[in-house]
């Protein structure tokens, strides 16, 4: 092959699948979101995409003109879905060039990246929590080095979010090229604010260390007057059991709902209803809640980390995220902002779409290719 473009036009592109098994999420939504419309992009130019499903199958529908393949590598852990990805796709694309439609590009957007591919590759990081959240000290070095700087050395082009994540990667590591494809908020129908007398804080997003509720749930206890907590999403390991003791031992029992997953169809009301919606993550490589809430006209508070601030534009309520009453300073904020201010929150969501993002996806992947 040596570098030389396989089809005329747009290129064929296979996307690594198999952890599109997994529930809902921002990676999910993003997946979800892009690829029929990339796909539809690369067509009109005389390529195509196809997704390598994984024995989990895909846990959403993805239709013509997306090619569905099949294989036999598990959606996870990331050790078992590693040792039987490669071969997968190096057996996918032997019999795509057999048949005629050989592809171009491999896209994956999980670690660890496939290796040994005879195609270029390009990876979309979606954050790096693996480097900043989740190791000692030694094994995040261990991680840049044989995971993150591994597969960001292989990859033809390296796609992030957000400008936050781009800039860390940019600080840490050398990417052949580097292309920042945002998300959006589009995806939500927009209901008329209707927010009762006893509207409550909503939070959206799975229940995990990294989304920092504890901290929420202590700014609550700091200040009876704001309003009561909703807690919407599914939760991971056993941290529901512990928000709910810790909202116990401090009292706050009566003020803290666990709604657990909700359907799509159900947000644009919770939304609509809410008093404010709270962010406090330690960690957001993008925030699409951020941008689904300002599309609703929604007050807003965040926490002052990761991409969020970047996201979320830089007058809206923020605090540190360990610091209790700089949140509930915030909250109180945002329950005070003005309609004209959250109109023009709204008017910057909006520039942010799905349909834009996938134009940017489709050029970075023509970029990332050989001339």
């Amino acid at each position: 092959m040596d570098g030389a473009r396989l089809s005329d036009g747009a290129p064929r592109v296979l996307v690594a699948g198999a952890v599109l098994a997994q529930g809902h999420g921002g990676v999910r939504r993003h997946n979800q979101e892009l690829l029929p419309r990339v796909a539809r992009i690369l067509a009109r130019e005389g390529g195509g995409l196809a997704v390598l499903a994984g024995r989990d199958g895909l846990a959403f529908e993805l239709a013509e003109p997306i090619e569905i393949l099949a294989s036999d590598v598990p959606s996870g852990p990331p050790i078992a879905r590693a040792a039987r990805e490669g071969r997968a796709l190096r057996l996918a694309l032997a019999e795509a060039r057999e048949g005629g439609r050989p592809f171009d590009l491999v896209h994956t957007a999980h670690l660890p990246a496939p290796r040994g591919l005879p195609v270029p590759s390009t990876l979309t990081l979606h954050d790096l929590r693996a480097l900043i959240l989740e190791h000692t000290p030694f094994s995040r070095r261990f991680v840049a080095q044989s995971v993150i700087g591994a597969a960001v050395s292989r990859a033809a082009a390296v796609i992030t979010v957000s400008e936050t994540v781009r800039r860390t990667l940019a600080e840490h590591f050398r990417p052949r090229k580097l292309f920042v494809v945002p998300n959006a908020g589009d995806h939500l129908p927009v209901l008329p604010r209707s927010p009762p007398g006893d509207a409550r804080l909503l939070h959206v997003g799975h229940l995990e260390p990294r989304k920092n509720l504890e901290l929420l749930l202590r700014a609550l206890a700091l200040e009876p007057a704001l309003p009561g907590l909703d807690l919407a999403g599914a939760p991971k390991l056993d941290e529901d059991e512990r928000l709910r003791g810790l909202a116990q031992d401090l009292g706050l029992a009566g003020r803290v709902r666990f709604l657990g997953a909700v359907r799509d169809e159900e947000l644009p009301g919770l939304y609509s209803r809410c008093a404010a919606v709270v962010i406090p993550s330690r960690l957001e490589g993008f925030g699409i809640g951020v941008l689904e809430a300002q599309r609703a006209h929604v007050p807003l508070a965040i926490a002052a980390a990761g991409a969020l601030p970047e996201t979320a534009g830089a007058d809206v309520p923020r605090f540190a995220p360990d610091d209790a009453p700089g949140c509930a300073r915030a909250v109180r904020a945002a329950l005070e902002m003005e309609r004209e201010t959250l109109a023009e929150h709204a008017r910057r969501a909006e520039r942010f779409s799905w349909d834009a993002s996938a134009l940017l996806l489709a050029r970075a992947w023509r970029e990332a290719l050989p001339a």
